[in-house]
């Protein structure tokens, strides 16, 4: 009987030890860099870590969390994301690639990023609502061996991978411009994006850091424009309407209804920093030589086809940065080129500035428009 016991114990023990070496190994180890593929893969700064997860072999199955759906920027997002899983060297590597926005619901965000834990993914790249909220998600991520990219809307945390560009910067790059077109100072019209969201908070952060820092006389009225052009173009009109002239704007997106809103309001036009929109830049470039001078300048959708790629590199055990910087999208003021910075034959709510050539990213407004927004 005491041998039998023995023999349990030591199965138990064995059996407890296994499980705690396969979730120590399904960890990623932090090494020295530089990441395997450095030209894609630029660390945020000096002191960003490196993690290598265990290799596994693929295919691999791989989903993306997105929650708020109701712009042209997270529609094409997820377009350019099917295009990119569709592409037949990314399309080898997947079993399968699934897609599930839960709207603005944050709780319903993280029941899905659960779920897919749950079911094995073995990476999920997301979106994320709420950048403090999903703390006990990345802990569950990462005793699974799940591989956790976040992306625009990134994590508050340094226990997953983030991927982006520096919003805080490109809020700041806004505030920048006008302050050169607006010796000064003034009253600047603020079209903000969606309340809580992480881009959001940093965008308008630096835009008010540099106004802070100016010894100039700024009077900033905030507007939610939702980065929808139809929102945006209504919250500027109520604006015009009520505060009357302003001396600038600057916008997160919905930009080309912001501008609408000028010409049906008659408003004169001011300097202006705003997103990338086509339709945006071509207005722009149109009503140059009236006064409308422009910055445009953001973050393209095709940054999610960084974070898959980045989900996949990791899954690979390649080196990746714990934390990836991606250079902003700029063009200016009398510099904008048909062609090249805008295009005449494709929608006004497309996103030009789409592409990371460094990562070997680079679409036609074809390949993304030819995909669908729904859940798959």
């Amino acid at each position: 009987m005491k041998s039998l016991m023995n023999g349990c114990s030591q199965l138990v023990f064995a059996a407890f030890a296994v499980a705690i070496t396969s979730t120590a190994h399904a960890e990623p180890a932090l090494v020295s860099g530089p990441a395997t593929d450095a030209e894609c893969h630029v660390p945020w700064s000096e002191d960003t870590a490196f993690f290598q997860y265990p290799a596994k072999e693929g295919p691999y199955r791989i989903a993306l969390s997105n929650g708020y759906v109701a712009n042209t920027w997270r529609i094409q997002m997820i377009q350019t994301a099917k295009a990119y899983a569709a592409q037949p060297d990314v399309a080898n590597m997947l079993e399968e690639f699934k897609v599930v926005s839960t709207g603005d619901d944050v709780a319903a965000q993280i029941a899905a990023v659960n779920n897919f834990i749950d079911s094995g993914y073995d990476a999920i790249v997301i979106n994320a609502q709420n950048p403090q909220a999903f703390r006990p998600v990345i802990r569950r991520a990462r005793e699974a061996g799940v591989v956790l990219v976040a992306f625009d809307g990134t994590l508050d945390t340094d226990q997953a991978i983030n991927v982006n560009v520096d919003q805080r910067a490109l809020g700041a790059l806004w505030a920048n411009w006008l302050d050169q077109h607006m010796p000064d100072g003034g009253k600047v019209l603020e079209v903000r994006g969606v309340p809580g969201i992480s881009v959001d908070t940093d965008r308008h952060e630096g835009i008010h850091e540099v106004f802070d820092a100016s010894e100039k006389n700024w009077e900033v009225i905030e507007v939610a424009g939702m980065w929808d052009d139809g929102t945006a173009q209504k919250a500027t009109a109520d604006a015009i309407a009520i505060h009357g002239f302003f001396d600038g704007i600057t916008a997160q997106g919905g930009d080309t209804g912001v501008v609408q809103a000028m010409l049906d309001t008659g408003h004169p036009f001011v300097p202006f920093g705003g997103e990338t929109e086509n339709g945006f830049r071509r207005l722009c470039a149109e009503y140059s030589d009236q006064g409308l001078s422009c910055v445009s300048a953001g973050s393209g959708p095709a940054q999610v086809a960084v974070a898959i790629k980045t989900a996949i590199d990791a899954l690979g055990g390649n080196v990746v940065p714990q934390a990836i910087q991606l250079p902003l999208a700029i063009a200016q003021d009398p510099d904008l080129v048909e062609g090249r910075d805008f295009y005449t034959g494709e929608s006004d709510n497309f996103f030009v500035g789409n592409s990371f050539p460094t990562c070997g990213i680079n679409f036609t407004a074809q390949e993304i428009m030819g995909q669908d927004e729904n859940n798959q």
